[in-house]
């Protein structure tokens, strides 16, 4: 109704413009320039009734539901993991677990992150059986076709997808394991490190310092990898409390901060007094964690060939276009619970792949860090003790046994 009235006044308002030069040579050249530009300003209708900006709304409004289960499953990625325990061995294990996890489907970001996509094939299903139906009752003229075709075709690229599907996973999975096995090496050249630190020596006054800063720089390097590594990871609030702060200061201005952790390393060794053989050992153990920032970085900078990733999307998206086509001989309007449930299957499976692809938020990597951190502050406080009883266990020995070998009364 306003875009009518709207017409309706421009174009009054255009044909007596025309029709009297007199009245508009009174107009200034600024008025004139408004009003041409500037039709809105005499319209009474509402803005919203702009195509564009009607096409805008359209589509944040078709974008509304992907950004939302995309929303919910980035949050999700980025929550903490937990280390598996007996408890959560026994629970796994569980004869309720099949209960369990169905009953846990609404929370669960695979099946969120598959409600577009889903939402979508069966509405084209929809669509297309409501087609035929309307085209078999003779609702539409006679020159509209019922669409159908053969499933031979489907019949043969079936194991094709399959085998796709298959392939996607498994490098997939590949990737994870690659990062799952990087990181127990991390863990263990970390703890070793330490060890090897820790056992070094005594050390008094000044040396004793750096071996304690420098065992405070270990703790810190698996965390500063995995902020590294991990979107979202907040680096300051982790290393608060393990490293000093203009230490810290310092590593949050570099450009890589797991190798800026290795520079406060290799520095403190060289501080320390130690022979050349042991320092030999301690440079192995810095190869090692040096080779983990390097393996890490491949993973996150390099994914699966894309080319391999579209090719499964796009199979997939065509499957279940015509999906409904080549079953409505067959099933007619049940082809909406058949591309529902062919859709929520398929592209579960490729789902999973795609999260497993980046393994590290897929890891308990926090709880290792804070696990090398126990590890080392624990290791620290039991030295001196386990010392102290070797060496009185060794000082009993000697008072009971004299030099010659005999038992001293």
């Amino acid at each position: 109704m306003y875009q009518s009235m709207n017409l309706s006044f421009s174009s009054n308002f255009t044909h007596r413009f025309l029709l009297e030069p007199r009245l508009c040579s009174g107009i200034s050249a600024r008025a004139r320039k408004s009003l041409h530009f500037n039709p809105s300003c005499v319209s009474s209708g509402p803005k919203s009734d702009d195509p564009i900006n009607l096409s805008e709304k359209l589509i944040s409004l078709l974008k509304a539901i992907p950004n939302w289960s995309d929303g919910i499953k980035e949050r999700r990625m980025q929550q903490k993991r937990s280390l598996y325990t007996h408890e959560n061995w026994v629970r796994h294990r569980s004869s309720l677990r099949h209960l369990r996890h169905v009953s846990s489907s609404p929370s669960s970001r695979v099946i969120l992150s598959l409600i577009p996509p889903v939402f979508f094939f069966t509405t084209v299903a929809i669509l297309i059986a409501g087609y035929n139906s309307a085209v078999g009752m003779d609702w539409l003229p006679n020159f509209f076709p019922v669409l159908r075709a053969s499933s031979l075709p489907y019949q043969l690229t079936a194991p094709a997808l399959a085998l796709l599907l298959v392939f996607r996973t498994e490098a997939s999975y590949s990737r994870f394991e690659q990062g799952r096995k990087v990181w127990v090496k991390i863990i263990t050249g970390t703890n070793d490190l330490a060890r090897l630190v820790i056992s070094s020596g005594n050390g008094s006054g000044e040396e004793l310092i750096i071996k304690n800063t420098l065992l405070r720089y270990i703790a810190a390097f698996p965390v500063a990898l995995k902020c590294h590594m991990m979107y979202g990871s907040d680096i300051a609030n982790d290393l608060r409390d393990v490293i000093d702060a203009d230490d810290l200061s310092l590593i949050l201005q570099s450009k890589h901060r797991p190798r800026c952790v290795i520079q406060f390393i290799s520095q403190s060794l060289e501080l320390l007094k130690l022979d050349n053989s042991k320092i030999d050992m301690l440079e192995s153990k810095m190869m090692q964690l040096q080779e983990g920032i390097g393996v890490c970085e491949q993973l996150m900078g390099i994914p699966i060939p894309l080319s391999y990733t579209r090719l499964t999307s796009r199979f997939l998206v065509l499957w279940h276009l015509t999906l409904p086509i080549i079953l409505w001989d067959d099933c007619h309007w049940n082809v909406v619970p058949a591309t529902f449930i062919s859709a929520a299957s398929l592209f579960c499976i490729e789902e999973v792949g795609v999260l497993i692809e980046e393994p590290f938020s897929m890891l308990a990597l926090d709880e290792l860090c804070a696990m090398v951190l126990s590890n080392i502050d624990e290791a620290i406080e039991s030295e001196e003790v386990i010392r102290n009883q070797i060496i009185a266990k060794k000082r009993v020995h000697k008072i009971k046994h004299s030099s010659n070998g005999w038992h001293k009364s």
